[in-house]
């Protein structure tokens, strides 16, 4: 191919890259050998190797018979000529390593270092003759370990991972140092596609020429850096004056004083763009061999560099992901503990509020649906003024006016850099834009949770989606929070149905119940009492305790509590009524349940001094009688279980309560109640409990007594067993 006068030779096909001992010749050359014979004190030349007179003088050989000092003057003040006097002079041999030459005139003509031998020629007599020169040339040596040095450092530092900046910076610097002729190095990095070229370093030129290149686009025609870049080969310019490729830049060169430029492309192991090596020249000038092997070399260095930032910034990218991601995990996981940490749903939607600022924006509102019209449940805010603000303002649910209404009828985000569209205090808040999320439950909005950033801050990406799985996680915890207190409010009801709704009035009785569930309340418990009245002024009461929880304990506690109020008006005694609510417990159906019974009842008859009771204990906790003295004594009369057998023994015990004495009936859940160590509240800390009453206590006075007493003992721990007590005090 014919070069064009001023372009770039290497636009063909390209060739295949040089072998690395091939550049390393280019760059040093070959050790030249040279060799001179010299008669006489004047250093007559005799005879000389060719390589004497081009690597001393330059010159071709000529000269025999004439005095060196007169052929090569220059060598004279270079202090050659002394060395040829001392070997003369003294008779000895003498050497002298790494000798600086000039060959030539004037600070052009360059420097050469030898090892020179300097031996006499003697005559018989062992006179000096004259004196035969040979030499080594070491310049090629010196340049190489100039350059090792030089590229060790830079090796060394891409090996420490320092700033890839201060890497090519060094590179360029040494590069400038290393070449024979004035050169201007600089490095431009491609971008992530490879379209672009970035400002890497250029330490040489001037700063308005870095600012106006970086950035510029790679292709063809694009002076030599963009052109190489597209090509994927070096471009050589020798002359930016009439080169085509620099028509757009080259008032900008002609302003920096660059006449030259060469760029060679940095290319990566998978042959991708990293960027380009470009050598700039202030005189127009085409590359020697010597050149392109130093480029070579160098872009080589820089594709190392290079890729070992680009290795660093995406593992730092990738740590940055996983910490991002560990930050996000932990936000949504704390978020997630506050919005279930306690099953009411109001409290619930404003820890929402709360969590999401300042981290997802610096204000938030959320809003529910109820009875057809929007309400405002919570609100967050830097200051009270803004939480004011947002907390009185309302949207309108039956207008396209508003993003809340929107998003509550679409069931979708809505996101936008302006305010809100409908009425707010949008501008006294400075808000700038806002993100819409739907709060779900069974695919239909209940309610919208509503970011609004201020000033310059706006949504991305991953602010939209941390918002949506906070809402997400939101709306499963409300989701859980209203099924716990639909259920809380059915036990709720079911229990109350099974319990007295309001205690009777009874003649010469003062009556108090208690009743605490065990758990959440979620489960009917199998504790019951009741107090009912019979005929002839007598009364019946009733306290027990069914094997087991829920729906089957509900159905044995009714049947209980029924048949009691059914039969005892019909039958003489308590041990009979007893007797018949345990046939009606064995006879029931399995579906029914097959759990056992507890059971204290007893019947009261009113007197002049107190009261007459006569009750049956069938495998229930032993009944306390706490007499005027607050002194406990406890009925042990005996009894089994009920719906174990069918004719269990019943054993009818009589009592008389004179006024200020109380009867108290308790179930297990009161004695077995436990402390943060495990221990059990038991019996004697009841007795203890029961002591402590006050003088001539009410009914209701021994409750508290002893429920304060439990609550005391187990720390406010959650109970695992069912409590309930019924309190008989005569008047």
């Amino acid at each position: 191919m014919t070069a064009v006068p001023g372009q770039h030779p290497e636009a063909g096909p390209r060739p295949a890259p040089p072998e690395p001992e091939d550049d390393l010749r280019l760059l040093f050359g070959e050790s030249r050998a040279v060799f001179a014979s010299l008669a006489g004190p004047a250093h007559m030349l005799e005879t000389a190797n060719a390589e004497f007179f081009a690597a001393l003088a330059g010159i071709e050989p000529t000269g025999a018979g004439v005095p060196l000092g007169q052929l090569m003057p220059h060598l004279v003040e270079q202090g050659f000529i002394g060395l040829l006097d001392r070997a003369y002079r003294t008779g000895r041999a003498f050497s002298s390593r790494n000798t600086r030459l000039l060959p030539g005139q004037g600070a052009e003509s360059g420097e050469a270092f030898f090892d020179f031998t300097c031996e006499p020629r003697l005559d018989a007599g062992g006179n000096a003759m004259g004196v035969q020169v040979t030499g080594v040339e070491t310049t090629q040596v010196r340049h190489a370990a100039r350059l090792t040095a030089e590229h060790r450092v830079l090796l060394e530092q891409i090996a420490r991972q320092a700033p890839l900046p201060d890497v090519l910076e060094g590179m360029a610097r040494a590069i400038e140092e290393l070449a024979p002729e004035e050169v201007l190095v600089s490095v431009l990095l491609a971008d992530a596609d490879g379209r672009h070229l970035r400002h890497g370093a250029a330490p040489s030129l001037p700063d308005f020429y870095n600012q106006a290149i970086d950035g510029i686009a790679t292709g063809e025609g694009v002076g030599s850096c963009g052109t190489a870049a597209h090509r994927r080969q070096r471009v050589s310019v020798s002359d930016i004056a009439t080169d085509p490729f620099w028509d757009d830049f080259r008032d900008l060169a002609d302003k920096a004083g660059l006449a030259a430029c060469w760029s060679t492309p940095i290319l990566a192991r998978d042959g991708s763009l990293l960027g380009t090596f470009a050598m700039y020249h202030r005189t127009p000038r085409a590359p020697q061999a010597a050149d392109l092997a130093l480029a070579r070399v160098f872009a080589d260095t820089a594709a190392l560099a290079i890729e070992r930032a680009h290795a660093e910034q995406a593992r730092q990218a990738a740590e940055d992901r996983e910490k991002a991601a560990r930050a996000d995990l932990a936000f949504l996981l704390d978020a997630s503990t506050a919005l279930s940490s306690d099953l009411d749903v109001a409290q619930a939607l404003s820890r929402l509020a709360d969590a999401c600022i300042p981290r997802l924006a610096p204000l938030c509102t959320v809003d529910t649906i109820e009875g057809g019209r929007v309400r405002r449940v919570a609100a967050a805010a830097p200051d009270q003024r803004q939480h004011d603000l947002l907390a009185s303002h309302t949207p309108v649910y039956d207008t396209v006016d508003d993003a809340v209404a929107r998003v509550l009828a679409s069931g979708i985000s809505e996101v936008a850099r302006r305010t809100p569209t409908g009425p707010g205090p949008w501008q006294d808040l400075d808000v700038t834009g806002y993100l819409c999320v739907p709060l779900m439950d069974r695919g239909t909005a209940f309610g919208a949770m509503t970011l609004l950033s201020t000033g310059t801050n706006s949504f991305d990406g991953h602010t939209v989606a941390l918002a949506e799985e906070l809402a997400r996680r939101a709306s499963s915890a409300v989701r859980n929070a209203r099924q716990y207190s639909h259920r809380a409010a059915l036990a709720r009801d079911l229990q109350a149905g099974l319990l007295l709704p309001d205690l009777p009035a009874v003649p010469g009785t003062d009556v108090a119940t208690y009743y605490h569930p065990a758990g959440e309340g979620l489960n009917i418990g199998g504790d019951f009492y009741d107090v009912f009245p019979l005929d002839d002024g007598r009364w019946a009461f009733l306290l027990g305790d069914v094997c087991g929880r829920g729906a089957k304990a509900a159905t044995t506690t009714a049947l209980v509590r029924h048949t009691a109020r059914a039969v005892a008006r019909l039958l003489p005694g308590p041990d009979t009524v007893v007797q018949a609510i345990n046939s009606a417990l064995i006879k029931r159906p399995a579906s029914h349940g097959t759990g056992f019974v507890t059971l204290v009842y007893g019947q009261l008859t009113p007197t002049d001094h107190g009261l007459d009771i006569d009750l049956v204990r069938a495998g229930h906790t032993h009944p306390i009688h706490l007499d005027s003295h607050n002194t406990v004594h406890t009925i042990e009369t005996p009894g089994l279980l009920l719906g174990i057998t069918p004719d269990p023994e019943m054993r009818v015990h009589h009592l008389h309560l004179h006024p200020h004495e109380s009867l108290l009936l308790y179930t297990d859940g009161i004695t077995e109640a436990r402390s943060d160590s495990g221990a059990q509240f038991g019996d004697e800390r009841l007795a203890t409990a029961l002591d402590n009453t006050p003088p001539r206590p009410s009914a209701q006075d021994v409750i508290d007594t002893l429920v304060h007493a439990v609550r005391t003992f187990t720390n406010g721990r959650t109970i695992d067993d069912d409590q309930a007590v019924l309190v008989l005090t005569a008047i």
